[in-house]
């Protein structure tokens, strides 16, 4: 796989970005904890994935960003603060394909030079009630939620036990601790992920290997946006989904990224096989 790292030219206006694209996007603690720590984030172009990766480099870290798109791999690269943006690259990657998981890893650790953190943030949603369901839809969503997530932790394991402290935080979903109405194969997914992440912990911790997962309820990201887009309105359909948290609103990329960099940093030393919701109260 071709590695892709930002080219010179004239910086992109960030106001002509899509929004779902981290604009001064700041880590609770503006520190360095994740200092030269390098980090490989599937599903890496946008939403939550591009807003980890902009905290991470903001705390030190050198970050691998992947995704099926080099477009979008181009574009989030740009979108990046320019005094970071050097210690960030692009690799092509389709996590529903174990071998393309398997060279993101060699070509990622390459350009690093190590690993001590993966997260897995590639995702697709599904709405689809069970007797419309084909193969083929129940397939992709397996493939990307729950394969995608096996096979790079499957590859990425044997790096992450070289390193001190090495960490993955996976995505799941609030829509993984508890059932959706219509979503039968995307719940099936995301609970797959949350006690797969708790199955890993364990079977990982004599190494030092932390693993957990984030939760989250329905954040402002792209895939978010195609729902909405879905309904007669725009904003009554955000009013309906807002309507159902505890907290009156859905979620800001920046709110999930911040607890997947500190599940990944060394303030979290102490916490594996945890699945933390970030939903506003939604599976309180």
């Amino acid at each position: 796989m071709k590695i892709q790292e930002v080219k010179p030219q004239a910086q992109t206006e960030l106001s002509a970005l899509p929004f779902w694209l981290p604009m001064n996007v700041h880590a609770a603690d503006s520190g360095e904890n994740m200092k030269e720590k390098r980090v490989i984030i599937t599903g890496g172009t946008s939403g939550i994935g591009l807003a980890a990766a902009s905290m991470f480099l903001e705390q030190g870290a050198r970050v691998v960003l992947a995704g099926r798109s080099s477009g979008r791999g181009e574009e989030a690269l740009q979108s990046l603060p320019p005094g970071v943006r050097s210690r960030a690259a692009y690799v092509p990657c389709d996590v529903a394909k174990p071998e393309d998981c398997r060279s993101l890893v060699e070509d990622g650790t390459a350009w690093l030079g190590g690993v001590d953190v993966l997260v897995n943030s590639a995702g697709i949603y599904l709405e689809q009630p069970i007797e419309s369901m084909t193969e083929e839809l129940f397939d992709r969503v397996m493939d990307v939620n729950v394969k995608g997530t096996y096979f790079m932790c499957r590859y990425a394991v044997p790096e992450l036990r070289k390193e001190k402290d090495a960490a993955i935080v996976n995505v799941s979903s609030d829509a993984g601790l508890h059932g959706n109405y219509g979503c039968t194969a995307y719940c099936a997914s995301k609970g797959a992920v949350a006690l797969f992440t708790r199955s890993l912990a364990l079977e990982v911790a004599s190494f030092g290997l932390r693993v957990n997962c984030v939760c989250p309820g329905d954040i402002l990201t792209p895939m978010t946006e195609r729902q909405l887009a879905e309904g007669n309105s725009r904003e009554e359909t955000l009013r309906e989904m807002q309507s159902v948290y505890p907290m009156g609103r859905i979620g800001r990329v920046e709110e999930a990224a911040s607890v997947i960099v500190f599940l990944a940093s060394p303030a979290a030393s102490f916490v594996t096989g945890a699945a933390w919701s970030v939903d506003g109260g939604l599976t309180a």
